[in-house]
């Protein structure tokens, strides 16, 4: 998926590495435990960043994630919220489904 960042198209995703670190960096106890939290809402605005800067990371993408707390997202905070349940939603998705 992508999400435009300052103007340019940035490819995100989400690795195994990355969902690990951010189970651990959201102070959640499992995948499962994650993907229920943004199911409920339950998320803020330094969960988005923090999904953000993984699928920044996990997509290969040179902007510096550092960046991302000031930089300018298309679509505005809302835009940020879907691209990252976007990126858990899919993470989880069955390849080929």
């Amino acid at each position: 998926m992508a999400l435009v960042i300052d103007g340019e198209r940035q490819v995100m995703r989400l690795t195994l590495g990355a969902l690990a670190a951010l189970e651990t960096e959201l102070a959640e106890p499992s995948l499962v435990a994650l993907v229920e939290r943004f199911e409920q809402g339950r998320f803020s605005s330094a969960d988005v960043l923090a999904l953000l800067r993984a699928g920044l990371g996990g997509g290969g993408s040179e902007f510096d994630p550092a960046r991302l707390d000031h930089a300018e997202i298309e679509g505005g905070p809302m835009a940020a919220a879907r691209a990252a349940a976007e990126l858990i939603a899919r993470a989880f998705v069955a390849p080929g489904a």
